[in-house]
């Protein structure tokens, strides 16, 4: 598996080695030894989710509160997403920066997004179906996100705002500015 790091300290992209033959393909898309030396601490998931939605929605930017804050892999096995981590960690040089990855069926690419960041992902195919791994439950009254529309953020989500799909939740979740940063 290649690990790449990107510009934020923490998160983690994971491009799979890939075996392919008549029959079709294999690959291993995780292992707790190879992932906690990637990650460089023992990371215990405790929760699998998978979602289904079509193209324009878009989900987030969610995070959880300490101390029910998660760490999650994710990943996407049907269709194309662009999935987004933004920093919250307070003391970060990269606070408020987001990194952008583009996951698909046909890339394989899995995205580690450590606690203290903000998550969302865009819909880029006509459908998608989309997994994560967490390493801690999902608790309701923990709920935070910030705004997919920040400006300050700057992120492209790849999608006309226009042809935008949001849940109600999503569409009023403050922006950066107006949130005390729980990390």
């Amino acid at each position: 598996m290649e690990i790449i790091k990107p510009e934020i300290e923490g998160l983690l992209i994971l491009r799979p080695r890939i075996f392919t033959d008549a029959r079709g393909y294999f690959f291993e898309s995780y292992s707790k030894k190879c992932f906690d030396e990637a990650v460089g601490y023992p990371v215990e998931f405790v929760q699998d989710n998978q979602s289904k939605s079509s193209y324009g929605v878009v989900r987030g930017l969610h995070f959880q509160r300490p101390p029910f804050a998660q760490a999650k892999l994710v990943r996407c096995i049907k269709g194309k997403v662009l999935d987004v981590a933004v920093d919250l960690r307070r003391d970060s040089p990269t606070f408020g920066q987001h990194v952008a990855v583009e996951l698909s069926e046909e890339n394989n690419v899995q995205f580690f997004i450590p606690r203290g960041f903000a998550h969302g992902f865009s819909v880029l195919s006509e459908e998608a179906v989309f997994q994560y791994k967490c390493d801690n439950y999902y608790a309701p009254h923990a709920d935070g996100g910030i705004s997919l529309n920040d400006e300050t953020l700057g992120i492209d989500w790849k999608i006309a705002p226009a042809d935008m799909i949001l849940s109600e939740k999503d569409s009023a979740h403050p922006m950066l500015s107006e949130i005390i940063s729980p990390f």
